[in-house]
């Protein structure tokens, strides 16, 4: 028999010589190496079981299990999550008061908490405060905060009603705190300033470049105002520093009207170019543009939806849907519409230059309920029509 060249059994001759053979010892080393190092493996996994890293590894085995659920299955899946969270918060509630409903009340208390969370979410709470509101007994409950040397034609207000906003026509803007009265001033950068933050000079200071303010916002977080006016642009200002920040142009026309989307800085303007404009003040970009109206566009409001509507000479209002990019017109019986502002989602007020509040609703192209001469002026027990309203508002809750 022969047998292959250098094979095993050449190097050994002597019987029980495999014993020694380097070979099965150094297979035999190997093996113990390796179970040695499954030994380490283990340890190490034990470690991170005890260190907590186990939790990722939960984590990934618990959306693999998800992984093929459908959209209709992880909503319920959500919702019943959710409702276990709320139930366990009632109880606990209850259980703290001592309480004892029995299971039908606690059911209706989970559905009203549930009901609540929905609506504020969607914008939709309303509260009864009109027997709280008193009219005041004569002028002396008012007093003066704040003074300007030219007529103001903006205002506006923090959303914790702190901090006060306010601009005239000759372009002063003034911060002020609302209990002491104290103010400070926004100071106007150099041209070369807000040419670097984007603003373009085309024509002579004393046409385009006129700081005349008529508009002005401050976003819902109280970080930023805008204003605008005469020289087209919308200026952003960082209400912290009170520093010009950046400078908007776009509009061809005054900016007329400013406001900012609940819950965001997303801003919308309108301006007497006939056209509604959407930007995003921390992106310092342009978002998008709605036309429709047929002459000067003089207020604007939104909610917390990207929607937003905005009245004018035109005698319409008109609802802007910005995603869709998509409008609804609601045409005013007689006269141009000075001011707009929402109440809910689906339904909105105006006021017009002869003294009316017109109440709307999203699915009628007519008013729902008009107020005339809520304005008017008597003279002498003549009764005339007052004064048109250059402002509205509707309480946001």
């Amino acid at each position: 028999m022969k047998y292959p060249k250098g094979g095993s059994i050449k190097r050994g001759g002597k019987k029980g010589s495999n014993d020694r053979d380097p070979f099965f010892e150094q297979e035999t080393k190997k093996r113990r190496k390796v179970s040695y190092d499954d030994e380490d493996i283990e340890s190490i996994e034990s470690d991170a079981e005890e260190n907590g890293f186990a939790e990722d590894k939960r984590e990934a085995e618990d959306e693999d299990e998800f992984a093929d659920e459908t959209a209709g299955e992880k909503r319920k899946r959500l919702a019943e999550a959710l409702l276990k969270r709320t139930r366990e918060a009632r109880q606990r509630e209850r259980e703290e008061r001592d309480d004892d409903d029995d299971d039908d009340e606690e059911d209706d208390d989970i559905v009203k908490t549930l009901m609540k969370k929905q609506q504020e979410e969607t914008g939709r709470v309303r509260r009864a405060i009109a027997s709280r509101v008193q009219e005041p007994l004569s002028s002396d409950g008012f007093s003066v905060i704040v003074k300007h040397r030219h007529s103001v034609v903006s205002v506006d207000l923090s959303d914790d009603d702190t901090r006060g906003f306010s601009a005239s026509k000759d372009g002063t803007i003034l911060h002020w705190d609302v209990s002491s009265g104290e103010k400070e001033i926004y100071k106007w950068p150099s041209d070369e300033t807000l040419k670097s933050h984007g603003m373009k000079v085309r024509e002579p200071r004393n046409k385009k470049h006129s700081r005349a303010t008529l508009a002005l916002a401050v976003s819902s977080d109280g970080r930023y105002l805008a204003t605008g006016g005469v020289d087209r642009h919308i200026h952003i200002w960082d209400v912290r520093t009170r520093e010009h920040v950046q400078a908007f142009p776009g509009h061809r026309n005054t900016v007329s009207c400013l406001c900012f989307r609940n819950g965001s800085t997303e801003l919308y303007s309108g301006s007497f170019d006939r056209s509604v404009k959407a930007w995003n003040v921390e992106d310092k970009a342009f978002v998008q543009d709605s036309f429709g109206h047929q002459d000067d566009v003089l207020a604007i409001d939104a909610l917390r939806k990207e929607r937003a509507i905005s009245v004018g000479r035109d005698r319409t209002m008109q609802l802007h849907k910005m995603p869709e990019q998509a409008r609804m017109m609601y045409r005013a019986p007689a006269s141009s519409l000075e001011s707009c502002c929402f109440i809910s989602d689906t339904e909105y007020l105006s006021g017009s230059d002869n003294g009316t509040v017109a109440l709307w609703g999203m699915l009628k192209k007519k008013p729902i309920f008009l107020l005339k001469n809520e304005h008017s002026l008597v003279a002498d027990g003549i009764t005339t029509n007052g004064k048109f309203l250059s402002n509205i508002a509707a309480y946001s809750s």
